[in-house]
């Protein structure tokens, strides 16, 4: 029972769990993959300012290398003039800045703050810099060895003529004489480092460092390595969905803490069984993981004040396993086989006794002493020598002599103080030579090289810098210092982000009223909204190529129709629809009545179907007995299907489907969508089977009015949803449709159109002003983006009178299709160079059937930029399949109210996949998941390399590969004034906009002036160059020859616009 005493301390952990959520991965189990901020925690402070606090905290860089973006300036990808604009932004007092004492000659703080861009200015170690002036032809080079000379005159450096072995033979007098140099004496230099590594290690504890921190500092020994497998396997028992045969005992019940802590009695691992006062640490175990985590705290000493700091660090040092195991306590609702009690308190409580166990086991045998930080302290206060050599020894920064020394004698671990007293001494020695690249005053190989380097690349002279104060050299070493590589990084990011969006308003510009159907004059031949998803501007832009007279259009994927969706065969009903958003109506999939026998001859063959699934992928794993007997029936069918599998995959697929159809029974589908009770009010606690007529056109109107088609209806009008397949693939549901919870939005078109296409429906349509005439006929649809089949639903219940029209259309969308593979073709390595459209597409059938095909598709890759407006705004333009396209009509909405329920929707569901793609590809090993080869899927949540590691968030590197890391560039069709109003009224629109998360530009819809928002100012007018765009005939002569990234162009339109000439 806890005493009033320990509720303080109890609180004080619960407080820092919570605060946990911040700064561990948020992403959910691996099938409910939806993209998100990898910052989310961060993203209530300005971007830079995010980024820098959790560089700080993790120590990840979250940009990309200065060496790729002058790869990008060498490739004309970032221009003098993006450099120029983003330095502007960076130095807020704007105009130059003299860096000298008033010559007026001198170069300003831009010149050299923009020279640290172009030029490579780190400082070198003693060994690189030898190396640059004996080996390389640097000093060859006109006037540079002058320069070079005239650096170290006018800094008064001297370059050290020393062997780093030469200082075993070193006399006390020069070991003195660098010692004064350095500002202090032999004796105190030993007493100021052995004090300073001492306190400086131990006061980490907590701040940047665990105790298993603090061991590895101090003995090059991972506790984690034993930790780790115990931990994940208690971890993966109670997270598993399925895969696991065993599992924790009364999890369920109990939860992991207290179900772990009961088999701890009777746990035959060597390493309890090596403490031989385990079974009364064991019986001293609190019932609460709460309390256990405060036991564990004091007896390793923790000072109370750091607790947070400590249990965040430690949720850090396995970041996957905790953050799922977070996640999961945050959605309590979340349902998964076997569902079990998971506190993020019980895996931190575990963790903190399995350390425990392992540190105290390691400190009685090393120091005989127990791993608590008063007395270890104490310890090495006492032996303070002693800690100064192991911290060198383990921090890897010495030449190799003092390191085999320092090896040696940790080895041994005298307890005498005076070997370790010797070797702190040279090490020290060491440490304040010429040669060891010291950190502090001015030496040759950092200040001189970068102001060498400086010198001569703005193109100075030695006689000029001869001529120059020491004070003013040293200014601008101030200067240089003070541009720190993140600043530089930021510089370089907005340069980046502003050659595209220079490029993208270029575009737009240059497109004003050459688009089609600004307004609808003439009803189009037919209409088809697909997702706003990047992948399909192109398919639409090829469409419609072929046939002006098709409209199409953009909009959030789930069609504004939330729902729990149960498939014919599913087991449970599952959210299609934002992650946001939680339903409050469940629809099903049902046979059609006339098909009520096929329907139980399905169901029969579907269940021995299953069965035999459960008995091949489950029970030769599981069975003792029966596996033997079942490998020997199963081999030659197995074998057959992987030598089909592996040498004509779209065969295999082909058969297994053949067989499916045949064996299943396939039975023709309707959705049950209409409410049975429509007395029973639909909660998302209660979700209700079914809408309601009312709630049906509620919905329809508000997503017809969203996307402006509120008249002008087509003779076919179809809702395009979208999906993935692949095989092998754990991370499929990252390919499917963001706003369907990571899922295929399919029965989202699907539902639309059913409930579209009632004649009560259409009625009540007309008190909310849209009249939808009569042969108009709205169909569902799904669009697989991997092998760009696509998968019509109900065209049985198409009347006769529209099946012309239909055809017509699904002919031009196989053409899109064939098209869309082509365009997809250049950007794949391993894809034909120059395939005729039907090659391009048969590619992309073999590449989606094919198991051991690591990049099936490249996803969001490449995305950079969001339109919200009319698709006159970008039809006629090539974007590269880099726009999300979400349609709004600002002639229907003067106040700015659906624009305000729009870009709440889909501005975070846009920034989520771009800044998730963004994080990933800055740093993929710690942001990503890395690559997908040595990945294992573990309890079908989540993906780890080998069976021991930890539990790998963010995306995969076969999805980033090509990706171009920059914030989303969102442009809006609206008038100024009407965003002003929704960004002052939106704090989440201001979190990310203002934020700079994000960046906002508007196009006025009546005038075509363009506006970017500005952090500092608002909306600035921006201007156009004065320079043409490349007009091509058609989309392929775009991209024809390409495989990098292709700038906006024009192309050419036909004479039909849509409008009456």
């Amino acid at each position: 029972m806890n005493t009033p005493a320990q509720n303080p301390k109890r609180q004080i952990v619960l407080d820092a769990i919570r605060h946990l959520d911040h700064v561990l991965p948020g992403q959910a189990p691996i099938h409910d993959f939806v993209h998100h901020n990898t910052l989310h925690g961060f993203q209530h402070l300005p971007f830079e300012q995010a980024l820098a606090e959790f560089t700080a905290l993790t120590g990840i860089d979250c940009y990309l290398p200065e060496a790729q973006f002058r790869q990008f300036h060498a490739q004309g990808r970032i221009s003098d003039a993006d450099i120029d604009a983003a330095l502007n932004d960076y130095l807020a007092d704007a105009g130059p800045v003299a860096a000298s004492n008033g010559s007026d000659n001198a170069p300003t703080r831009r010149q050299f703050y923009r020279q640290a861009l172009l030029s490579d200015l780190s400082p070198l170690n003693p060994a690189q810099l030898t190396w640059q002036l004996q080996e390389s032809d640097l000093l060859q080079q006109p006037d540079a060895r002058a320069l070079w000379e005239t650096v170290l005159d006018r800094l008064e450096l001297t370059l050290p003529e020393l062997h780093p072995e030469q200082l075993l033979d070193l006399s006390r007098e020069q070991a003195e004489t660098w010692l004064s140099n350095a500002g202090v004496s032999l004796p105190s230099a030993r007493k100021d480092l052995e004090l300073q590594a001492v306190r400086g290690l131990f006061d980490q504890v907590g701040d940047s460092l665990t105790l298993r921190g603090l061991l590895l500092a101090l003995t090059g020994t991972d506790i984690l390595e034993n930790v780790r497998p115990r931990l994940i396997k208690l971890c993966a028992s109670v997270l598993d969905e399925g895969q696991a045969a065993w599992r924790l005992p009364q999890r369920q019940t109990l939860g992991l803490y207290k179900a772990w802590r009961q088999t701890l009695p009777h746990d035959a691992e060597a390493l309890f069984q090596d403490l031989t006062d385990w079974p009364q640490l064991v019986d001293a175990l609190p019932e609460a993981a709460g309390d256990a985590i405060v036991q564990q705290l004091e007896m390793a000493g923790i000072p109370c004040e750091r607790w947070a700091g400590y249990l965040e660090r430690l949720a850090l040092e396995l970041p996957g396993w905790s953050g799922l195991l977070n996640w999961r306590q945050t959605h309590p609702d979340y349902s998964a086989e076997g569902q079990s009690q998971t506190l993020l308190a019980d895996y931190l409580a575990i963790r903190l006794i399995l350390d425990q166990a392992c540190l105290q086991a390691f400190a009685k045998a090393t120091w005989r002493c127990p791993m608590h930080i008063g007395k270890l302290q104490a310890y090495f206060e006492k032996n303070n020598a002693e800690v100064a050599v192991r911290h060198a020894v383990f921090g890897g920064q010495l030449p190799e002599y003092l390191q085999q020394a320092g090896q040696s004698l940790v080895a041994d671990n005298p307890r005498d103080n005076r070997p370790w007293q010797v070797l702190t001494e040279r090490i020290h020695t060491w440490q304040h030579s010429p040669l060891a690249g010291q950190t502090g005053g001015i030496h040759a190989n950092t200040q001189g090289w970068q102001l060498f380097r400086l010198c001569r690349d703005l193109g100075l002279r030695a006689a000029e810098l001869s001529q120059l104060p020491k004070a003013q050299l040293l200014n601008w070493l101030t200067l240089i210092e003070a541009f720190t590589p993140s600043h530089r990084q930021r510089v370089w990011l907005d340069a980046y982000e502003r050659h595209y969006q220079q490029d993208l308003l270029q575009a737009l510009h240059a497109n004003h009223n050459r688009g089609r159907w600004a307004q609808r004059r003439q009803a189009p031949q037919a209409q088809i909204v697909f997702c706003m998803d990047d992948r399909e501007e192109g398919i639409r832009r090829h469409l419609e190529e072929l046939n002006p007279a098709v409209e199409t259009l953009g909009a959030a994927g789930f069609f504004g129709v939330p729902m729990h969706y149960q498939g014919l065969d599913d087991a449970h009903a599952t959210p299609l629809c934002p992650v946001v958003v939680t339903p409050s109506h469940t629809v099903r999939e049902q046979s059609r009545p006339e098909r009520a026998l096929l329907l139980k001859r399905h169901k029969r063959r579907n269940s021995i179907k299953l069965a035999l699934g459960r008995l091949i992928f489950h029970g030769l794993r599981r069975g003792v007995l029966s596996s033997a007997p079942l490998i020997g029936i199963a081999a030659p069918f197995t074998l057959a299907g992987l030598l089909l599998k592996s040498f004509t995959p779209k065969q295999q697929q082909r058969l297994l489907q053949q067989a499916g159809h045949t064996l299943g029974a396939q039975v023709e589908t309707h959705l049950q969508f209409q409410a049975e009770h429509p007395a029973v009010p639909a909660t998302p606690q209660n979700p209700r089977l079914g809408f309601t007529d009312s709630e049906q056109a509620e919905r329809i109107a508000a997503f017809l009015k969203n996307t402006g088609l509120t008249y002008g209806f087509a003779e076919i009008v179809v809702l395009m949803g979208h999906g993935s397949m692949s095989q092998n693939n754990p991370h499929l549901a990252a390919y499917d449709c963001g706003a369907c919870s990571g899922r295929h939005g399919g029965p989202n078109a699907r539902l639309f159109a059913a409930m579209a296409n009632r004649a009560e429906i259409r009625q009540l349509l007309l008190e909310h002003n849209i009249d939808i005439p009569e042969h108009t006929w709205f169909i569902g649809a799904e669009h697989n983006t991997c092998d760009e089949d696509i998968t019509w639903y109900d065209s049985a219940d198409i009347p006769a009178a529209r099946l012309p029209a239909f055809q017509r259309f699904v002919a031009e969308m196989e053409h899109a299709q064939r098209m869309s593979a082509h365009e997809r073709c250049r950007r794949l390595a391993s894809a034909p160079r120059k395939p005729t459209p039907a090659q391009a597409l048969r590619h992309f059938l073999n590449r989606a059937a094919d198991f051991s095909q690591a990049r099936p598709e490249l996803g969001h890759a490449t995305n950079a930029a969001a339109l919200v407006g009319r698709r006159s705004l970008t039809q006629g333009a090539f974007f590269d399949r880099r726009l999300f396209l979400i349609s709004y009509d600002p002639t229907q909405d003067p106040e700015g109210t659906i624009l305000e329920g729009i870009l709440l929707a889909v501005g975070p569901v846009g920034a989520g996949i771009n800044l998730e793609y963004y994080f990933s590809t800055v740093n993929n090993e710690r942001l990503g998941c890395g690559s997908k080869v040595p990945h294992n899927l573990t309890g079908f949540c989540a993906v780890m390399e080998g069976a021991g590691s930890d539990l790998r968030t963010g995306l995969p590197k076969q999805m980033i590969e090509i990706h171009e890391a920059m914030r989303l560039q969102i442009v809006v069709e609206a008038k100024t004034t009407v965003l002003e109003k929704i960004y002052n009224r939106q704090e989440s629109l201001r979190e990310l906009i203002g934020g700079g998360w994000v960046h906002l530009s508007s196009k006025d819809p009546d005038s075509g002036e363009i506006f970017v928002f500005r952090r500092a100012s608002g909306f600035m007018p921006w201007q156009a160059a004065d320079k043409p765009l490349p007009l091509r005939d058609n989309s392929p002569d775009c991209y024809r020859e390409e495989t990098l990234p292709v700038a906006p162009m024009l192309i050419k339109q036909p004479s039909f616009s849509g409008e009456p000439g």
